[in-house]
């Protein structure tokens, strides 16, 4: 079991996920998406209270993409279905970039974002480390085909 671990430690790629995991599952709590016209902190865990059905997806496409990272890295052994894994998350996030650039520059009458928070960069991060993971895992693969054809 600690092998595996080990093993799996020591690919660039799950290292790439697992900070794509930490940005997406943990970073949304602490870093604001933005401040409102009253200067109240608008984070994403706040997405759920929302009456708007959108907005209030935006901390579920999070956690669903922090969740999709976690197993992805745990699929090491299964190089192509890390890597459809990978672009699922990358797909969500720019889902997630949508909504959230939708919400930001803000509807007249819904909600008036004043300041614009680091929050919102969360998912720009994840989709280039997943892309960065996606590449080493492509590489990988690669290499274990040449590999295959030596034989």
């Amino acid at each position: 079991m600690l092998a595996i671990g080990i093993n799996m430690i020591q690919r660039i790629q799950s290292i790439y996920l697992l900070i794509a995991t930490v940005l997406s599952g943990g970073l949304i709590f602490p870093l604001n998406l933005w401040i409102t016209e009253q200067g109240t902190e608008f984070y994403a865990l706040d997405s759920l209270s929302s009456d708007n059905l959108v907005l209030a997806s935006v901390f579920v496409l999070f956690m669903a993409s922090s969740l999709l990272t976690l197993i992805t890295i745990f699929q090491f052994k299964k190089r192509q279905l890390q890597f459809v894994l990978g672009r699922l998350t990358i797909l969500i996030n720019f889902i997630l970039v949508g909504i959230l650039v939708y919400f930001a520059q803000n509807l007249s009458g819904e909600m008036q974002v004043s300041e614009k928070g680091i929050g919102l960069l969360i998912p720009i991060f994840t989709i280039v480390f997943v892309a960065l993971a996606n590449k080493a895992i492509k590489k990988d693969e690669e290499l274990v085909k040449s590999v295959d054809r030596l034989r």
